[in-house]
């Protein structure tokens, strides 16, 4: 069952990249509903990490191409809107700022992590070569890259919010389909157009770096769609926000 299920993604890529979407704001579903606000702070540095260790991988859906980054930064912006709807303004911002210093903690320590030379001793020293060469595959970032991934997260999750906010008071806290949509689409163009001019335009042209920036665009609109039903199931949701410290501990810590 587990290689006929692996073959039928491998021939259906579209369906994966539906399946893909649906598992990752599930799982943003599950956090918020066990943990609260915790849970969707989680789900942010998780979609992070990910996007991160995945977002080199290029793929091709619906004949466009696009990245794993795409993908995995879906729950993100699912779990700002959530907290802007649920908690306001102060907690959503203050979920992207702590995302961003997430991002400058992830790129600082692999960074770090390809200045240390692989074995040389003992049968791992061959493992550890190939391992070390795929680590700078990963993670051997360019100072372009750097600054155009952390710019770009930073305006379009500071944009998200503001926009969130302004149309729930214009609607008078109505329409929440229309805040979570609009607010996404354009924090999310506003994403591709910075990390396309800095990251892409002057290693290719600024027709072909649009372009691609265009493509990635698509999937980011579809995917705003597609959360809408999912941050309708969590707005009404009784989640307490518990506290997981065992009375007993606090107790014993305050005497």
């Amino acid at each position: 069952m587990h290689q006929i299920l692996i073959n039928f993604f491998m021939l259906n890529q579209e369906l994966l990249w539906v399946a893909t979407i649906f598992i990752d704001l599930g799982c943003a579903l599950i956090m918020f509903y066990i943990f609260g606000r915790q849970g969707l702070y989680a789900t942010i540095v998780i979609s992070l990490l990910l996007a991160n260790l995945q977002g080199p991988k290029l793929t091709e859906i619906f004949g466009l191409q696009t990245s794993m980054a795409v993908i995995l930064y879906s729950s993100i912006y699912f779990a700002t809107d959530l907290l802007s709807e649920r908690y306001g303004k102060e907690e959503a911002t203050r979920a992207v700022m702590i995302g961003f210093l997430v991002s400058i903690v992830i790129l600082l320590m692999t960074s770090l992590s390809l200045l240390y030379v692989p074995t040389t001793s003992s049968e791992a020293a061959s493992l550890a070569e190939n391992v070390h060469a795929a680590t700078i595959t990963l993670f051997d970032y360019s100072p372009r890259f750097v600054m155009g991934s952390l710019l770009a997260y930073l305006v379009s999750q500071r944009m998200d919010v503001l926009i969130f906010h302004y149309l729930k008071r214009k609607t008078s806290g109505k329409h929440l389909w229309l805040r979570n949509n609009l607010s996404t689409m354009i924090s999310q163009g506003l994403d591709t157009l910075v990390y396309g001019l800095i990251v892409w335009w002057g290693v290719v042209d600024f027709f072909t770096a649009m372009t691609l920036a265009g493509s990635k665009y698509v999937f980011k609109v579809l995917i705003a769609l597609i959360d809408t039903p999912f941050i309708y199931i969590a707005r009404n949701w009784d989640v307490s926000d518990k506290d997981w410290v065992s009375p007993k501990y606090e107790e014993r810590s305050t005497n």
